[in-house]
């Protein structure tokens, strides 16, 4: 499971941003679930996340630095040698940006072990990366690296096998987990592993076909009864769905639609955005479930009713339904997935994460809790009136005061050309 996140330099991260899923001491949670750490500890961990805020606020780019994370674990080792330099995204509104490194770390936790992992990315090479695990609850430095020290690697400890070989064969702008994790390395790949089985990003543009594709494959397999099952749940019409060899092992998925002559199956072209939308999110969406991982979908609301949205949140909730505990990280901008039809809190104020950004353009981000929200305060109409921030500062009727007097500049030329 993942405890926190922190990043710095980073999209719109500018200065060191913390993400946390773990439940503050004394503070007590109807949501959250007690994780096994170290022996006889434990941590109380939250199954999901929300973060909320204005248009260009940063929200996005929570989630792409965790994805930037994932893929440099997973690809740095295979695939960074065709590229001129390290690819990275630094903060790019500060010219020190550029200069500095890049800072990636996250605490997890594999078979009640808990782990710190991190690194910092420069222009041209991996200027540093660490590992840390707390089996007794004590830290223990597995790997420290810094390119800056005539020796780039110590292994305090040296519990770490093959160190040589590891070191030989990881390049100067390569992980050195990326490596391991290409090796097989015996005590290193669980960590790479849960990179490659965690941080799947979700969001409403890029590769929908392919989740598409997937949820079409899905429904030839275990995973199906659930599928149809969802989809008929979802009230679109939809009584099932069924799939259509296209030759050359390509496949396309038809919904079964309810009418007045009978059940129709519908091209795929003729199906609404947010009918495919809910249909290519459910297969990323119970294999999460099913593998316990961490799923991030980027704008939870689009194109999804607020009710599918809450539904989607309460899946993650359900001990039954998220047997193998699960996360969820998701943005969105429709704050009323906060409280539930009938006044209750959907989300606890902890769960609530808000960006905003300062005078320089860079991302804030910081929970609903250091608003400090009332006990029995609405969080929707409170967000909506800007009490807690990250809302856009803009006034009633602003934009078309301002489309017209745009509009009237634009004619004064032309009255003095005439």
């Amino acid at each position: 499971m993942l405890l926190r996140f922190r990043a710095a330099n980073v999209r719109s991260l500018r200065d060191e941003q913390t993400l946390s899923f773990v439940v503050a001491e004394h503070q007590p949670s109807a949501v959250a679930r007690e994780l096994r750490v170290g022996g006889n500890g434990s941590i109380s961990v939250f199954p999901l996340i929300g973060i909320f805020g204005a248009n260009a606020s940063g929200k996005s780019n929570v989630l792409a630095a965790l994805g930037d994370m994932r893929t440099a674990v997973l690809n740095s080792y295979a695939s960074w040698a065709s590229f001129e330099g390290v690819p990275r995204t630094p903060f790019a509104l500060d010219l020190k940006g550029k200069m500095e490194p890049s800072f990636l770390e996250v605490d997890i936790v594999i078979d009640e072990a808990r782990w710190t992992y991190g690194f910092e990315l420069g222009s041209t090479r991996i200027e540093a990366e660490w590992i840390h695990s707390y089996p007794r609850g004590h830290r223990q430095v597995w790997l420290d690296r810094d390119a800056a020290r005539p020796e780039a690697y110590e292994w305090p400890g040296n519990r770490v096998k093959d160190r040589a070989q590891l070191v030989r064969r990881t390049r100067a702008d390569a992980l050195l987990l990326s490596t391991a994790g290409t090796d097989n390395h015996p005590q290193l790949s669980p960590l790479f592993h849960w990179f490659r089985r965690n941080l799947w990003l979700i969001n409403p543009e890029d590769e929908r076909a392919q989740r598409e594709g997937f949820t079409t494959r899905e429904l030839s397999g275990s995973r199906a009864h659930r599928i149809n099952e969802l989809l008929r749940v979802a009230d679109l019409g939809i009584t099932g769905a069924e799939v259509i060899q296209k030759g050359n092992d390509r496949a396309e998925a038809k919904l079964i639609h309810r009418s007045a002559t009978g059940d129709v199956a519908l091209d795929w072209r003729d199906e609404s955005f947010g009918t495919r939308s809910w249909f290519a999110l459910l297969g990323p969406l119970l294999l999460a479930l099913d593998e316990g991982a961490v799923l991030l979908i980027d704008e939870l609301d689009a194109s999804l009713h607020p009710r599918f949205a809450a539904e989607v949140i309460r899946l993650f909730y359900d001990p039954q339904a998220n047997p193998k505990g699960a996360q969820l990280v998701f943005t969105s901008h429709d704050p009323s997935v906060l409280t539930t039809p009938s006044g209750g809190r959907l989300l606890e104020p902890a769960q609530a994460w808000l960006t905003e950004k300062d005078k320089d353009g860079a991302t804030e981000l910081y929970p609903l809790t250091a608003a400090s929200p009332g006990e029995d305060e609405d969080l929707t109409k409170s967000y909506l009136a800007g009490a807690f921030g990250a809302v856009p500062s803009l006034l009633e009727g602003q934009i078309a005061r301002r489309l017209l007097t745009a509009t009237e500049q634009a004619r004064e030329p032309d009255a003095e050309r005439t």
